[in-house]
């Protein structure tokens, strides 16, 4: 036990005592109707030497018409894998992703149950908000999840550089192409690595540059191309605008090669972020 509570995290640990309790309840409710089925045997004869040592027993009920009931009585894994699989998935939909991931390397059990697409897509609808309603994705909602979640955090980094204004990590971060694009809210637009460079090198040297917050952050992956939409507040009272990123995948890591912030007006001035 204390194994347990040092390694896993107690919400981890209390679905798994879930998953455990209710799995006691239906060994107990399958036992007491195995009980009734033997109370109305007469004549039956209980063979001690059909018990096995091991995880599983089986016991034998000969009634004077000849006719034998064999009654079985599982294992705890057994009895879990004929659990509703709504059951499973509703107690698994109260963990968050690295608690999902360490249920998976428990047992075969736990990582068939960890596995199960209906629970990631319960954590995708939980952490994510859909960029598309009538999404299906083709490999499954478990690798979709990961794709979505190493595209979030891309995207993240990218906000990152920008508040801290690193030229250096915004040049790695671009795929050095001819056909990248870049548009700033001032209007600007510019086509090509090179004056795409040049832009956020004429942006990241102005003065005052208002800090922002980002919302409404949605993601749509493919196999090698994804777009992230979101929201950015200069003002938290103001109105948000909007900002579009395109990402490809080269070489095992995504690039940007698309980013538009279109401006906002608020009383007349224009507010933006490079």
């Amino acid at each position: 036990m204390e194994f347990i509570t040092n390694n896993y995290s107690p919400l981890l640990v209390a679905v798994a005592a879930t998953l455990f309790a209710t799995v006691l309840i239906f060994r107990k409710s399958k036992f007491q109707a195995n009980h009734s089925e033997l109370e109305n045997c007469k004549n039956c004869a209980v063979n001690e030497s059909e018990f096995d040592s091991g995880e599983q027993m089986t016991v034998r009920l000969n009634e004077n018409g000849g006719e034998t009931v064999a009654v079985e009585r599982q294992t705890g894994a057994s009895m879990m894998e004929q659990l509703v699989p709504e059951i499973t998935t509703h107690a698994l939909s109260y963990l968050d992703y690295p608690s999902l991931c360490r249920l998976s390397m428990t047992n075969s059990l736990m990582r068939k149950a960890a596995n199960d697409d209906n629970a990631w897509k319960a954590l995708y609808h939980k952490d994510f908000t859909l960029e598309q309603y009538n999404l299906t994705p083709p490999n499954g909602w478990k690798a979709y999840y990961a794709a979505t979640r190493a595209i979030v955090n891309v995207n993240a980094e990218f906000s990152r550089i920008v508040r801290e204004r690193s030229l250096p990590a915004m040049a790695q971060f671009w795929l050095n192409a001819d056909y990248v694009k870049c548009f700033h809210a001032t209007g600007e637009s510019f086509s090509g690595y090179n004056a795409v460079m040049e832009s956020w090198e004429l942006a990241f040297s102005w003065a005052n540059v208002p800090d922002f917050q980002i919302r409404d952050v949605r993601a749509r992956v493919l196999a090698d191309m994804a777009w992230v939409t979101m929201k950015a507040y200069v003002d938290m009272e103001s109105g948000p605008f909007d900002v579009s990123n395109i990402y490809e995948f080269h070489n095992g890591r995504w690039y940007m090669v698309h980013y538009h912030s279109s401006p906002l007006f608020i009383n007349g001035d224009q507010q933006f972020m490079q």
